[in-house]
């Protein structure tokens, strides 16, 4: 990946993102959110509690269980993994004590893309981003790319 700086306000946020690993491709923005970003909707927050939009039918909750009900209303279904499929669009749900914390997209070339709370989103190698305030990708949900 090209080098480049993300602008973290304290290094344990992301300990394993260095600039080997990632590149910013957006500036910094608070209109939207990783939820939102993964969702493709690039123009309101997404979250459960506080959020400019939660659909409706879907649990007002942190838990896996409400994230895979939200992304399921956007045709996704759990999946095995992260490799990469031919016609396949996937996400990564990262949790953290049990609760959803992140949620990345994979592009057709593999590449994830994400969107660091209200930071920049950049493209980033999946694991890159675990390990501090994110915890860890602990499950993908896949449909048809469009």
């Amino acid at each position: 990946m090209p080098q480049a700086r993300i602008h973290i306000k304290k290094s344990d946020d992301f300990p394993k993102l260095s600039k080997k690993n990632h590149r910013i491709t957006s500036p910094q923005d608070t209109t939207y959110n990783c939820i939102a970003y993964a969702a493709g909707d690039m123009r309101r927050w997404w979250w459960p509690g506080y959020s400019s939009f939660w659909p409706p039918n879907v649990p007002y909750n942190d838990t896996p269980k409400a994230f895979f009900a939200l992304f399921a209303t956007l045709g996704y279904q759990l999946c095995k993994g992260a490799e990469i499929e031919d016609g396949i669009e996937k996400i990564a749900i990262y949790c953290l004590k049990g609760v959803v914390t992140h949620a990345a997209r994979q592009l057709k070339t593999g590449i994830w893309v994400s969107k660091l709370g209200q930071i920049e989103d950049i493209e980033h190698e999946l694991r890159a981003i675990e390990g501090g305030k994110y915890g860890f990708a602990k499950y993908f949900m896949s449909r048809a790319r469009a």
